[in-house]
């Protein structure tokens, strides 16, 4: 009998990739699988068509040899699938037969657990020792996280002898499949702890101590290991990993190891210069105003800033001035300024450079755009 084109048999182009000759013979072997055809007399030479196809398309030799020589190019090249082969039959196992070669179950990881803790910026800067207080799952006294009634244990399945996996003969075909009986786990409990009903975990409440490092920044994380949920059948812990988010600061605002801050000055002390106690995260600082400082200058107090938690050079603090207009004037106050302005416009521009720069800017354009 001639064999027929194994592009023909898998209804794909000679152009097909690995992933369309796969899809194509996961569907073939789906609707021909003799499991599923009892009654029809074809469907098994069919599958077994569709598989030799499969086996020497999904081979890169075996295909480079059929696209030059046809069927007589891949004859003695031998069988037993190449790259896949075992991943296609795996999920066409588990289609047909509800399950496939399941894993076996047993002890697992506790699942990682995230607190969010705000602290002060303080807090931040220098570090502290919070306590903490989270609900988890741990793992349960009594029964010592197995599940069994105290006094007892579990004993290995009967059905899978320990192995979690049981053969099943289907067909023609011989698949392992995950325990009905024990699940995968390999073990059975005739008698279950009363405390937590054979899970092997309870529900509680935990405090912890989290030590906060100096330097710590929104974003930061800190990691507890084994402070997470208890493990499922005795298998080890997850980690607590506590997310830092520091609160905003009512004088201060931190951008990574710098401080910066708004400070207020009055106008005489803008004009003629002094000094000013400004507040540090670490005590009293002088500030020196020179003489004649304009609003939204900085300043830079070097080493007042954070010493980061990975390292590097302590950051500043950048204190920008706000020169402030007084308000609530009484007669006298309005006739000393009224004066101080008179005798200030007698020197011109000397005085106000910056605005007279300004009015002569603004005095082009109202000539150039609108006279």
């Amino acid at each position: 009998m001639t064999k027929r084109d194994y592009y023909e048999v898998l209804g794909v182009g000679r152009d097909a990739d690995s992933a369309a000759i796969k899809k194509a013979y996961r569907r073939l072997a789906m609707k021909f699988h003799p499991d599923r055809n009892s009654t029809d007399a074809r469907a098994e030479e069919k599958f077994k068509e569709a598989t030799e196809a499969y086996e020497v398309l999904q081979d890169a030799d075996k295909r480079a040899a059929y696209d030059r020589y046809g069927h007589d190019g891949v004859k003695g090249m031998g069988s037993g699938g190449g790259a896949g082969f075992g991943d296609v039959f795996g999920d066409i196992f588990s289609d047909i037969f509800g399950g496939g070669g399941g894993r076996r179950g047993g002890a697992r990881r506790g699942a990682d657990l995230r607190y969010n803790l705000e602290v002060s910026l303080e807090n931040a800067v220098f570090g502290t020792e919070v306590t903490i207080r989270i609900p988890k799952w741990d793992s349960c006294t009594p029964c010592g996280g197995s599940g069994a009634k105290a006094g007892t244990s579990p004993q290995n399945c009967p059905t899978c002898h320990g192995a979690g996996q049981v053969r099943i003969q289907q067909g023609f075909f011989a698949v392992q499949q995950t325990c009905p009986q024990c699940r995968g786990q390999g073990k059975i409990i005739t008698e279950y702890c009363e405390e937590c009903g054979g899970q092997g975990r309870q529900e509680t409440e935990k405090s912890l101590k989290v030590n906060i490092p100096a330097g710590v920044d929104t974003g930061d994380r800190i990691r507890l290991s084994g402070e997470g949920e208890a493990g499922d059948r005795g298998g080890p812990p997850g980690d607590l990993y506590v997310q830092i988010d520091v609160k905003p600061h009512h004088f201060f605002q931190r951008d990574e190891a710098d401080l910066h801050c708004t400070v207020h000055i009055d106008m005489v002390t803008a004009a003629l210069g002094g000094e000013l106690e400004i507040p540090t995260l670490s005590g009293q600082a002088t500030l020196k105003i020179p003489a004649e400082t304009q609003s939204n200058r900085l300043f830079r107090l070097r080493g007042k800033g954070v010493k980061p938690v990975r390292g590097g050079a302590t950051g500043d603090l950048l204190c920008r001035v706000q020169v402030e207009t007084p308000v609530k004037l009484t007669r006298r106050q309005k006739e000393l300024l009224e004066e101080l302005r008179d005798s200030l416009a007698d020197g011109g521009e000397r005085h106000n450079p910056q605005s007279k720069s300004w009015l002569d800017k603004a005095k082009e354009f109202i000539e150039s755009h609108i006279g």
